[in-house]
Protein backbone atom coordinates (compact mmCIF):
# COMPACT_ATOMS: atom_id res chain seq x y z
CA UNK A 1 0.00 0.00 0.00
CA UNK A 2 1.25 3.47 -0.78
CA UNK A 3 1.42 6.29 1.76
CA UNK A 4 -1.59 8.08 0.25
CA UNK A 5 -4.10 5.24 0.61
CA UNK A 6 -5.52 4.01 3.89
CA UNK A 7 -7.03 0.53 3.91
CA UNK A 8 -10.80 1.00 3.90
CA UNK A 9 -13.57 -1.50 4.60
CA UNK A 10 -17.15 -0.69 3.65
CA UNK A 11 -19.62 -2.54 5.86
CA UNK A 12 -23.37 -2.82 5.39
CA UNK A 13 -25.44 -2.45 8.56
CA UNK A 14 -29.17 -3.18 8.77
CA UNK A 15 -29.55 -4.06 12.45
CA UNK A 16 -29.75 -7.80 11.88
CA UNK A 17 -27.55 -10.13 13.96
CA UNK A 18 -25.55 -11.04 10.84
CA UNK A 19 -24.88 -7.37 9.98
CA UNK A 20 -23.74 -6.75 13.57
CA UNK A 21 -21.36 -9.71 13.23
CA UNK A 22 -20.09 -8.24 9.95
CA UNK A 23 -19.56 -4.86 11.65
CA UNK A 24 -17.71 -6.48 14.55
CA UNK A 25 -15.50 -8.51 12.18
CA UNK A 26 -14.81 -5.53 9.89
CA UNK A 27 -13.80 -3.38 12.88
CA UNK A 28 -11.43 -6.10 14.08
CA UNK A 29 -9.93 -6.54 10.60
CA UNK A 30 -9.53 -2.78 10.00
CA UNK A 31 -7.93 -2.39 13.41
CA UNK A 32 -5.42 -5.15 12.60
CA UNK A 33 -4.39 -3.30 9.43
CA UNK A 34 -4.54 0.26 10.73
CA UNK A 35 -7.46 0.90 8.41
CA UNK A 36 -10.80 2.65 8.54
CA UNK A 37 -14.44 1.64 8.38
CA UNK A 38 -17.12 3.19 6.20
CA UNK A 39 -20.46 2.00 7.57
CA UNK A 40 -23.66 2.19 5.56
CA UNK A 41 -27.33 1.87 6.44
CA UNK A 42 -29.96 2.36 3.76
CA UNK A 43 -33.64 3.16 3.73
CA UNK A 44 -36.23 2.94 1.02
CA UNK A 45 -39.87 3.94 0.79
CA UNK A 46 -41.89 2.02 -1.77
CA UNK A 47 -44.10 4.31 -3.79
CA UNK A 48 -47.75 3.41 -3.41
CA UNK A 49 -50.26 5.14 -5.62
CA UNK A 50 -52.24 7.89 -3.92
CA UNK A 51 -50.39 7.63 -0.59
CA UNK A 52 -48.53 10.53 0.88
CA UNK A 53 -44.78 9.91 0.85
CA UNK A 54 -43.30 10.23 4.34
CA UNK A 55 -40.83 13.03 5.00
CA UNK A 56 -37.57 11.67 3.60
CA UNK A 57 -35.47 13.98 5.82
CA UNK A 58 -37.12 12.45 8.89
CA UNK A 59 -36.56 8.90 7.61
CA UNK A 60 -32.92 9.74 6.88
CA UNK A 61 -32.45 11.19 10.40
CA UNK A 62 -34.04 8.14 12.01
CA UNK A 63 -31.86 5.83 9.91
CA UNK A 64 -28.74 7.79 10.93
CA UNK A 65 -29.79 7.56 14.59
CA UNK A 66 -30.31 3.80 14.25
CA UNK A 67 -26.85 3.43 12.65
CA UNK A 68 -25.30 5.47 15.47
CA UNK A 69 -26.96 3.25 18.07
CA UNK A 70 -25.83 0.02 16.41
CA UNK A 71 -22.25 1.29 16.16
CA UNK A 72 -22.37 2.30 19.84
CA UNK A 73 -23.76 -1.11 20.82
CA UNK A 74 -21.36 -3.20 18.73
CA UNK A 75 -18.00 -1.41 18.62
CA UNK A 76 -15.53 -0.87 21.45
CA UNK A 77 -15.97 2.71 22.70
CA UNK A 78 -12.26 2.89 23.58
CA UNK A 79 -11.11 2.01 20.07
CA UNK A 80 -9.21 4.56 17.99
CA UNK A 81 -10.65 3.11 14.79
CA UNK A 82 -11.90 5.78 12.39
CA UNK A 83 -15.52 5.04 11.49
CA UNK A 84 -17.51 7.06 8.96
CA UNK A 85 -21.29 6.80 9.07
CA UNK A 86 -23.21 6.85 5.81
CA UNK A 87 -26.94 6.78 5.18
CA UNK A 88 -28.43 6.34 1.72
CA UNK A 89 -31.85 6.11 0.16
CA UNK A 90 -32.18 3.11 -2.13
CA UNK A 91 -31.43 -0.55 -2.53
CA UNK A 92 -28.72 -1.70 -0.08
CA UNK A 93 -26.63 -3.61 -2.64
CA UNK A 94 -26.44 -0.66 -5.04
CA UNK A 95 -25.70 1.75 -2.21
CA UNK A 96 -22.90 -0.49 -0.89
CA UNK A 97 -21.33 -0.77 -4.34
CA UNK A 98 -21.61 2.99 -4.87
CA UNK A 99 -20.01 3.78 -1.50
CA UNK A 100 -17.23 1.26 -2.15
CA UNK A 101 -16.42 3.02 -5.43
CA UNK A 102 -16.64 6.46 -3.82
CA UNK A 103 -14.21 5.68 -0.98
CA UNK A 104 -11.94 3.34 -2.98
CA UNK A 105 -12.76 0.41 -0.70
CA UNK A 106 -10.27 -2.40 -0.34
CA UNK A 107 -12.92 -4.74 1.03
CA UNK A 108 -16.70 -4.90 1.54
CA UNK A 109 -18.15 -6.77 4.53
CA UNK A 110 -21.79 -7.83 4.66
CA UNK A 111 -23.87 -10.13 6.81
CA UNK A 112 -24.99 -13.49 5.48
CA UNK A 113 -28.68 -12.84 6.08
CA UNK A 114 -30.18 -9.49 6.88
CA UNK A 115 -33.60 -7.94 7.06
CA UNK A 116 -35.08 -8.62 3.68
CA UNK A 117 -37.97 -11.01 3.78
CA UNK A 118 -40.07 -11.54 0.67
CA UNK A 119 -38.55 -8.62 -1.26
CA UNK A 120 -35.07 -10.06 -0.73
CA UNK A 121 -36.24 -13.45 -2.01
CA UNK A 122 -37.53 -11.82 -5.19
CA UNK A 123 -34.50 -9.65 -5.85
CA UNK A 124 -31.79 -11.99 -4.63
CA UNK A 125 -29.88 -11.38 -1.46
CA UNK A 126 -27.86 -8.23 -0.92
CA UNK A 127 -24.75 -10.25 -0.14
CA UNK A 128 -25.11 -12.30 -3.31
CA UNK A 129 -25.53 -9.18 -5.45
CA UNK A 130 -22.53 -7.48 -3.85
CA UNK A 131 -20.35 -10.59 -4.26
CA UNK A 132 -21.17 -10.75 -7.97
CA UNK A 133 -20.77 -7.05 -8.76
CA UNK A 134 -18.11 -5.61 -6.44
CA UNK A 135 -14.78 -4.49 -7.84
CA UNK A 136 -12.99 -5.40 -4.61
CA UNK A 137 -13.02 -8.51 -2.39
CA UNK A 138 -16.15 -9.19 -0.36
CA UNK A 139 -16.41 -10.95 2.98
CA UNK A 140 -19.77 -12.45 3.89
CA UNK A 141 -20.00 -12.89 7.66
CA UNK A 142 -22.43 -15.30 9.28
CA UNK A 143 -24.22 -14.42 12.51
CA UNK A 144 -21.94 -15.85 15.19
CA UNK A 145 -24.27 -15.16 18.13
CA UNK A 146 -26.09 -18.50 17.84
Amino acid sequence: MDQQHQYTIVVGVDGSPASKSALRWAAWHADQLGGTLATLMTWDVPLIYNWEVPDSDDISRRTAAALDQIITDVLDPDSDLAVSKNVANGHPASALLDLAEEVGADLIAVGHRGHGGFTEALLGSVSQHVVHHARCPVVVVRDNSR
